[in-house]
């Protein structure tokens, strides 16, 4: 292949990689009515139709079924391949577990919608902070938020870094990709889980590896899906990635997230929007029992 199509190549895959955290907004902050999502969702089964394209992110892990039959080799356990990544959405992309709650059809463009904790919080968890935590012009985060991490992993050789381009190098343009995903709630509690150690990462084994990922979750629910972001709530996306969703909460303190915000490798300093949940089974895959 010419070193010009290579680059071409290349271009499109860090554009379509950044899509699963990127920010596509109009400035308002008003709900939209059904109507629009379910037109955002027409508009996705009419692009997808008879394209080809493989299995869809996000989903509901509580439901096994789908009927999307491109299959793909599964990415290696994540020990096996690099962390390139770590990025969080503003509530839940996926649903189920122990985020059920729907937070509503949000503006459109992927804000305030998503899904929410669904268990209770005290009245001490709950209370305000007295500071402003990882502000955007989208929103801030407060205390009893859910936010959804993504622990992005690459097969190729490269250092952890900003955006999905870092998944990426020279040598490997179409890396496996997996995500693991763990969602959070947010408490103003000082002895909650601290952020910062929950994504704390380094070398192991000649890996980079987070070390903090929580091992008391649950048992992830894998699944054969895509990069996500609300740039896709109307179109397909092209690329394939191993999803491991744990289906419980953990409690995280919310200045912890504040203080990541505000100076990490990964220069992520807000919460990104969410892509409408995928329901058409034609565009999600089975998962195994």
């Amino acid at each position: 292949m010419k070193a010009k199509m290579l680059f071409v190549l290349a271009t499109a895959v860090v554009v379509s990689f950044n899509a699963l955290a990127k920010d596509t907004h109009s400035g308002g902050h008003g709900a939209v009515s059904d109507e629009v999502i379910a037109h955002q969702r027409a508009n996705l089964a009419k692009s997808t139709e008879g394209k080809g394209f493989g299995p869809q992110a996000p989903r509901d892990i509580d439901s096994a079924s789908g009927s999307n039959t491109v299959s793909f080799g599964t990415a290696p356990v994540h020990t096996k391949m690099n962390l390139c990544n770590i990025h969080f959405h503003k509530n839940a992309e996926h649903k189920g577990g122990e985020f059920t709650k729907y937070a509503g059809n949000g503006d459109g463009h992927g804000y305030q919608s998503g899904f929410k904790y669904t268990g209770e919080l005290t009245k001490a968890e709950l209370s305000p902070v007295d500071h402003k935590v990882c502000p955007s012009e989208h929103s801030n985060l407060y205390s009893g938020d859910t936010i959804e991490v993504h622990y992005v992993y690459s097969s190729a050789k490269i250092n952890p870094g900003p955006t999905l381009g870092a998944c990426l190098n020279k040598s490997i343009n179409n890396p496996q990709l997996r995500v693991e995903t763990q969602v959070y709630v947010l408490v103003n509690d000082a002895n909650a889980l601290d952020f910062g150690e929950l994504t704390k990462h380094g070398k192991t084994n000649g890996f980079h590896q987070a070390s903090g990922i929580p091992s008391n979750t649950g048992k992830p629910i894998q699944y054969a899906g895509s990069t996500t972001g609300p740039t896709y709530n109307e179109q397909g996306s092209p690329f394939q990635v191993t999803w491991s969703v744990r289906p419980k909460v953990a409690k995280v303190n919310i200045s912890s997230v504040g203080n990541w915000c505000k100076g990490n490798v990964f220069k992520e300093n807000h919460a990104h929007g969410v892509r409408n949940l995928v329901v058409n089974p034609k565009l999600i895959s089975k998962i195994a029992q």
